[in-house]
């Protein structure tokens, strides 16, 4: 996943965790990405699908995307948390790319895993929260050549759903799929420097938009993440589209290649 606010390691940690697949997989680009945790402060991954807003409303609905119906923003809902057990399926969505694959999302025991595509698929990737450790492993994507596993160690469910505390509830949406789902979406962000206030240069580091159900804040419908932790992808954006997202017990496997040397 993405908001000025006092800069803390497990906010920044999420931002990663939002973004799981993005970071580059390079020597470099690990330690950057233990970099940008270490900077990112206290919230993805993580779009109406898709539709980019900022703070108060109005935002545009790309062509690929049904559009979704805006309300004012009224009183805050619950946060976004994800719960310790759920399965859901969905797609992958890199536009910029003309790429969309099949995306499963799923949890057991407070450990978590994504994975987008496939071997027959022009993107693989899977990310994951196993034991207290965040792992991300891109097997395919377009001009990749290198595939390792990194890994963040002390970041766990708890850390991202504490990142979640901090998220700015933008307002109640319709997401006008079949069928229509009602939605609260937040956005979470990280932008340097965050103070002062006023005419300052700033770099907005990584930002995300999350679609929970209405009912339900650990329903996650939607999620749209735009940052360096996308770094693979040209324009910097890609997002995920739940079709179902089921509260039962999921299968998270850590890859062998993740796996700590004997």
């Amino acid at each position: 996943m993405i908001v000025p606010r006092a800069v803390t390691a497990p906010d920044a940690q999420l931002r990663v965790a939002m973004g799981w697949k993005g970071t580059r997989r390079t020597a470099a680009s690990a330690a950057l990405a233990g970099a940008v945790a270490l900077l990112l402060a206290a919230a993805p991954a993580v779009g109406a699908e898709p539709r980019t807003g900022t703070g108060s409303g109005a935002g545009t609905v790309p062509s690929f995307a049904s559009a979704a119906a805006r309300q004012e923003p009224s009183a805050p809902a619950p946060v976004p948390r994800l719960p310790r057990d759920f399965r859901g399926k969905g797609r992958w969505i890199v536009r910029d790319l003309g790429i969309t694959v099949p995306f499963t999302w799923e949890g057991r025991d407070g450990d978590s895993q994504m994975t987008a595509g496939g071997p027959r698929y022009p993107i693989w990737f899977t990310n994951l929260i196993h034991h207290g450790t965040l792992y991300t492993l891109t097997y395919k994507w377009p001009g990749l050549t290198e595939h390792p596993c990194s890994r963040i160690p002390g970041f766990d469910l708890e850390a991202l759903n504490k990142g979640f505390e901090n998220a700015r509830f933008v307002g109640p949406e319709t997401l006008r799929r079949t069928p229509q789902r009602r939605v609260n979406h937040w956005r979470v962000g990280v932008v340097l420097p965050e103070l002062p206030p006023g005419n300052y240069p700033r770099l907005p580091l990584a930002l995300g938009d999350i679609y929970v159900d209405e009912d339900d804040p650990g329903t996650f419908w939607q999620v749209l993440q735009f940052g360096v932790q996308n770094l693979y992808d040209p324009e910097l954006d890609e997002w995920l589209v739940m079709d179902t997202f089921e509260h039962r017990p999921g299968t998270v496997t850590l890859p062998r290649r993740c796996e700590p040397p004997r």
